[in-house]
């Protein structure tokens, strides 16, 4: 992780890198986000189901 201090110091092409480094993790982060939510609404949608066959 670059620091404020530290980008000042660093090239171009580093920079760039690290920009790159940053959004790939940030897109495997929302779409660790999604499959999560995904799951708790699929539990969500179970626990409706079953509450509703025990009436």
């Amino acid at each position: 992780m670059v620091t404020r201090a530290e980008l000042g110091l660093i090239g171009d092409a580093e920079l760039v890198e690290e920009l790159s480094r940053l959004t790939t993790q940030t897109a495997r982060m929302r779409a660790q986000m999604a499959d999560i939510m995904a799951e708790l609404e699929r539990r969500r949608c179970a626990k409706n189901v079953h509450a509703g066959a025990r009436r």
